[in-house]
């Protein structure tokens, strides 16, 4: 009955479109939902930025209206993606940051406030996986690296954004892995850290809520990128993965980037404390 108002309301109101009143309704709603997709004057921060998914998400955002810094280990490497998002037209800086090593973790949030004067995204996409192959091979070395970048850096740059945020509102976007939610075969500690990631995610969105900050994690399946490279490139763990997914082909950086850029944004609004995952089906 009260669908049956609405549609007699709107016919009142718009007399033209009185024979497909539906449509106009949703005409609107489409407009509205693209403003909430808009990012225009906000600033974003993506780490692993300047390749493969974190270059994607960084152009995502800038595609939607904001101003992103790209941030990664080298320097050379953070300058030619900013070179290609500014080419484009889009707004950009480029701030090396080594996420492992904490100082540099927490001062990288500080030199983006220095740069534009606030921060309204956060992305922690930079990883690291140097081991492939059964645990007890793993030495504490790389397990700390792991840690260290997939766990402790960005636990560090949501604290400091915490600070910047606090009041103003804020979205943080974790990336994690499928890797986090069911653990592959020679990925051991990597999905360890990635579950943790998943953990720190709830944690975070669970306090921070009351301070306008929204936390979600975002779980990439099987991408094509120089990362996974190693999985994508075996013809055997492609062959498992694949025919293990109801979408059978490999994706893309730019689908993760979609889903990024709409937690990014005020489109998602009510979201906080989720796991999303884009794999093509695979943890079904």
């Amino acid at each position: 009955m009260s669908r049956g108002r609405q549609l007699r309301y709107h016919v009142t109101i718009w007399p033209e479109r009185a024979a497909t009143p539906v449509g106009r309704v949703r005409e609107l709603m489409a407009e509205g939902l693209r403003e909430r997709f808009s990012l225009d004057g906000q600033v974003a921060v993506v780490t692993g930025g300047s390749r493969g998914i974190g270059e994607a998400i960084a152009r995502g955002l800038a595609d939607f209206g904001a101003r992103v810094v790209v941030s990664s280990r080298k320097q050379d490497a953070v300058d030619r993606a900013v070179e290609g998002l500014r080419a484009d037209g889009f707004e950009a800086a480029g701030i090396a940051a080594n996420v492992s090593r904490m100082e540099e973790a927490r001062g990288l949030i500080d030199r983006v406030v220095e740069t534009y004067g606030r921060l309204d995204i956060v992305v922690n996409n930079a990883a690291a996986n140097p081991v492939f192959g059964p645990v007890q091979n793993v030495e504490e070395a790389a397990f700390d690296k792991i840690m260290d970048t997939n766990v402790k850096g960005p636990f560090e740059l949501c604290k400091r954004a915490h600070a910047v945020m606090r009041g103003k509102g804020g979205s943080i976007v974790n990336i994690s892995s499928v890797e986090g939610l069911t653990p592959g075969q020679g990925l051991g500690i990597y999905s360890v850290s990635k579950a943790a990631l998943i953990s720190l995610t709830r944690v975070l969105a669970k306090e921070w809520g009351p301070d306008g900050i929204r936390v979600n994690a975002l779980c990439p399946g099987l991408i094509q990128t120089d990362f996974s490279r190693a999985l994508w490139s075996n013809e055997g763990i492609l062959n498992h993965v694949l025919g293990a997914q109801p979408i059978s082909r490999i994706g893309t950086p730019e689908e993760v980037a979609a889903l990024a850029v709409f937690l990014a944004s005020d489109a998602a609004a009510y979201c906080t404390g989720g796991v999303y995952t884009v794999d093509g089906g695979y943890t079904i």
